[in-house]
């Protein structure tokens, strides 16, 4: 864990203004003048995949912007299953129920390596009263994730197995249509289908020469006909 002034932040020590995410994470609007309002270190986290943000349940202490590597937003029900209800990447915000004093309502884990700017409940608090950039924002982040939310069920949560996992993959895909999967398990999760449907559907696809995999779990993909196959139904 790497702790950073916020002040030789904003002067370029650490880099924060001229961070890659900038424009697209929580402090986006944020003026010089906006960072003298913070008087509470923000930490820069690596967490590892399986670790934990924060736990369903926990008392909300901190928002975290991820800037790197992919979370998972997970609830459990009553079984002991789990089902992964959203995915967290580079400019995302997880633990937004913080910001009104609530507990958190999901379980935050690494998939990949993660890299998180932990951003203390105070700090948000204390801008979002003194600041009209950040309360904008955090208005925007709510929005998002109502959004975001609706289009997880929508297009993950219907349509056939196999349209489902194409979906999923159109979604991980990086510009290079390349995708850096995770455990079949997950998968299953995300989908709501089981994890051996998973690892059927993936195998199925890199028999047709949808998915190349150039190595453990990272995938060459055909874009074209992923894209025929998630409109099956």
């Amino acid at each position: 864990m790497k702790k950073t002034d916020i002040g030789a932040a904003w002067q370029g020590l650490a880099n924060c203004k001229g961070c890659g995410i900038r424009d697209s994470a929580l402090f986006a609007d944020l003026t010089e003048s906006d960072f003298n309002l913070i008087h509470l270190p923000i930490d820069t986290h690596m967490v590892a995949p399986g670790e934990a943000l924060y736990h369903v349940g926990d008392a909300p202490e901190a928002l975290y912007t991820v800037r790197s590597g992919l979370v998972k937003l997970v609830q459990y029900l009553p079984n002991g299953a789990q089902r992964i209800v959203r995915l967290l990447r580079a400019g995302d915000t997880a633990g937004l129920e913080a910001a009104l004093g609530e507990p958190y309502r999901h379980s935050a884990i690494a998939v990949h390596p993660v890299l998180t700017c932990r951003i203390p409940r105070a700090v948000i608090q204390r801008l979002s009263t003194e600041t009209q950039h950040l309360h904008q924002q955090l208005l925007r982040r709510w929005h998002q994730a109502v959004e975001r939310a609706d289009a997880f069920l929508v297009e993950l949560g219907t349509g056939s197995a196999r349209a489902r996992v194409a979906r999923l993959f159109l979604i991980l895909m990086d510009e290079q249509d390349e995708c850096e999967l995770f455990s079949r398990e997950d998968v299953g999760a995300i989908l709501g289908i089981t994890t051996e449907t998973a690892s059927r559907m993936v195998a199925e696809l890199k028999r047709q020469g949808v998915l190349t995999e150039l190595r453990f779990n990272r995938f060459r993909c055909d874009r074209v006909a992923l894209r025929a196959l998630a409109e099956d139904s």
